[in-house]
């Protein structure tokens, strides 16, 4: 029996010790909820905890630059929800204004004062629409130039955009007697002498009896002679309007209205429309002009003024062409030319095909801003956002106008107005799919953020009901040790009854 080393005690102490250890390790998990405190606790756990928190909190903000860029969207797409239903009244009044029952003065007046107000609005929706302090449809710092979308004033043909600011309008062929709408006037395209003779001679229109021709809407009938007989007098052979009868005295004879083929070419030729077979010629008759009254041709029939040459349709059209696509040209570009833009169509050298140069317009550089959504520095994380700037230059009906006389300024702005709705819709169509993809990209990072939170919590987060156990055992073992060294202590206390 020894009193210098009391081992039971000793032992008892040792293992009360590591059971008290333990147990304030279970109390720290219980008390804090995590299962990782330190690095000690499991340093390979930490780690990858750490690696997956900073993967979670970046994704957490990816979803929140995601959920602000689908509010800077809306924002946008909103204002330009208004600026649609503004270019939609600006269309309603340029058709109201296109129609020929306006008064001169006031009535496209007042539409034209609708109008600049409208187009005002929508300059200022423009500059003052922004989100966060950032303007969404002026556009960016600097400038550049935008080219008009190229329009065929109504003419029937062929536009084709070249796609380099300029186009090319080939119109429908033009043959003699051919009705052209041109500027809203209609026009018969009237044949010169040498066709009226060509005309005659294929429809093979002679001084044969029964022959007929329509002149001006008038139809002739060739009867050949019958001489005087009796109380009868002689019918003299030509062209009548109605079937003619014997003078009753045998010394009269008729006149017809046309002696002959010859006489009814000059009168179609002065001007007239003749027609035969279903087939119709409508003569020129163009010797003077008819603006001086100069002895020189000008295109335009000196009896009708809706008789026209081809050449002369080609230079109205031009004429058309130019005004139809001067609409939105703030730099005064647009041209219509022959050949190139900078040979002007006249009489000489139309040939149904016009170079056109658009109309252009300095505009401000397309905003553009990316949104980050993701938690790694890849480029493939941004989501780029571009908007066009919505002014009324930009949108091409800067200073339009639909109060000339004609109304054929607001058939021209109809046209313009289309293309400005056109472009609203392709920025707001673009901005909806922004929209759309957005949210798909903040359900997938929420989703990622759900999951990757589920992993890093089994690693790190304290299994409550597992460590309660571990708890309960520490704490019953830590009562038994503490008993245990309590009897130990007392083993020895056997020694003092040997020294009594």
């Amino acid at each position: 029996m020894v009193v210098q080393h009391n081992m039971q005690a000793a032992n008892a102490n040792r293992m009360l010790n590591v059971t008290t250890s333990a147990q304030s390790k279970s109390t720290e998990k219980l008390s804090s909820g995590y299962k990782i405190n330190r690095a000690a606790d499991d340093a390979a756990g930490l780690t990858i905890s750490e690696k997956m928190r900073k993967q979670i909190k970046g994704l957490d903000r990816a979803s929140t630059n995601a959920q602000d860029g689908v509010s800077s969207v809306q924002t946008a797409e909103g204002a330009l929800t208004e600026v649609h239903s503004m270019l939609q009244r600006m269309n309603e009044l340029a058709t109201q204004a296109a129609n020929g029952t306006n008064s001169k003065d006031s009535d496209r007046q007042a539409i034209q004062d609708e109008i600049d107000q409208l187009t005002t609005e929508i300059d200022r929706v423009s500059e003052t629409t922004k989100f966060n302090e950032t303007y969404l449809l002026k556009g960016d710092a600097g400038t550049k130039t935008i080219n008009m979308k190229a329009h065929d004033a109504g003419l029937k043909g062929t536009l084709t955009d070249n796609g380099d600011g300029t186009a090319t309008f080939v119109m429908d062929a033009l043959k003699a007697g051919d009705k052209v709408s041109i500027g809203g006037k209609t026009y018969t395209i009237g044949s010169d002498e040498a066709k009226v003779d060509a005309w005659f001679a294929d429809n093979k229109i002679t001084d044969t009896a029964n022959a007929q021709i329509t002149v001006n809407e008038k139809t002739y009938t060739y009867y050949g002679e019958t001489a005087a007989t009796g109380t009868t007098g002689k019918i003299n052979k030509g062209w009548y309007a109605a079937q003619p009868t014997a003078p009753t005295d045998k010394d009269d004879e008729t006149t017809p209205i046309y002696a002959d083929v010859n006489a009814i070419k000059d009168a179609v030729k002065a001007g007239a429309t003749a027609k035969t077979g279903g087939k119709t010629i409508t003569a020129l008759n163009d010797a003077k002009d008819n603006l001086t009254g100069d002895a020189k041709a000008d295109g335009i029939s000196d009896t009708d003024a809706t008789v026209i040459s081809k050449n002369k349709a080609y230079e109205l059209a031009s004429k058309e062409l130019l005004k139809a696509n001067q609409i939105g040209d703030t730099e005064n570009s647009a041209k219509v030319g022959v050949g190139d833009v900078d040979t002007s169509v006249d009489l000489t050298n139309g040939t149904g095909t016009f170079k056109i140069q658009t109309g252009s317009a300095k505009v401000a550089n397309t905003l553009s801003f990316s949104l980050h959504v993701g938690s790694d520095a890849d480029m493939t994380n941004k989501i780029q956002v571009n908007i066009d700037s919505m002014d009324s230059a930009s949108l091409g009906i800067k200073g339009i106008n639909v109060k000339d006389d004609s109304g054929n300024a607001a058939t021209y702005a109809i046209d313009a107005i289309s293309d400005a709705i056109s472009k609203v819709s392709s920025q707001r169509s673009s901005l909806g799919a922004v929209q759309n993809r957005l949210e798909h990209t903040i359900n997938n990072l929420d989703n990622v953020v759900e999951n990757t939170t589920t992993a890093e919590s089994r690693i790190r987060d304290t299994d409550m009901a597992e460590e309660m156990v571990n708890y309960s055992k520490n704490n019953i073992l830590a009562q038994a040790g503490q008993s245990m060294l309590a009897q130990a202590n007392q083993s020895n206390q056997g020694v003092l009854s040997l020294l009594q």
